[in-house]
């Protein structure tokens, strides 16, 4: 299987993003036949939806580094990406998406995105924040409550330190306040709007 040839080549250690996107992929394994329609902390999504919503991500990332505009590709990963088979769906994009960004340069690249230009490093420093907030919200829509990996925590809470409040982007709920003293992990949902149950 082709995930366990992955683990026999750690030449370099895993970039962020090739751990969030691992991340999304062990907990996308544990969602049961009957769980995909549960509603998770994301507001309004379902399991079903915050997988296709992180899918369709990974769809754009090839494209836009080729520097194919949003215009350009259009409609083409709008609605459903998961089809018949999710975790397929997921695991096609996600490695994809991972080629595309460990093409050598490819950071150094610019993007098109909705609101305009950025570097692609930017543009990966975005999706490793998206996939750990949202690995999150599959957990708990699965109900297994879990520990982000610390590295990815103390990385997607420098990015959004950075970003300020984010709830008027539509990316994340409105910050919540956090007790003095909490972890981390508790941190990082509270800027997205989310409580880390204990």
């Amino acid at each position: 299987m082709a995930h366990h040839r992955e683990h026999r080549r750690p030449a370099r250690p895993g970039t962020p993003y090739a751990e969030a996107l691992a991340a999304f992929g062990e907990r996308l394994r544990l969602v049961a036949p009957d769980q995909w329609d549960a509603p998770t902390p994301c507001t309004d999504w379902s399991v079903r939806d915050v997988v296709n919503h992180l899918t369709g991500e990974q769809l754009w990332v090839p494209e836009l580094l080729m520097g194919s505009t949003v215009s350009e590709v259009g409609g083409r990963f709008d609605g459903d990406v998961l089809g018949s088979a999710p975790a397929d769906a997921w695991t096609a994009a996600a490695g994809a998406a991972r080629a595309a960004f460990e093409v050598p340069g490819a950071t150094e690249l610019t993007v098109h995105l909705s609101f305009g230009d950025v570097s692609a490093q930017y543009y990966l420093d975005q999706l490793t924040t998206d996939a750990v907030v949202h690995t999150w919200d599959l957990a708990e829509g699965i109900g297994h409550h879990t520990r982000l990996p610390a590295g990815l925590v103390d990385f997607a809470l420098g990015e959004m330190a950075g970003y300020g409040d984010l709830s008027g982007s539509g990316l994340f709920d409105p910050p919540l306040p956090v007790p003095d003293g909490a972890g981390p992990q508790t941190r990082l949902l509270a800027l997205a709007g989310r409580r880390d149950l204990p």
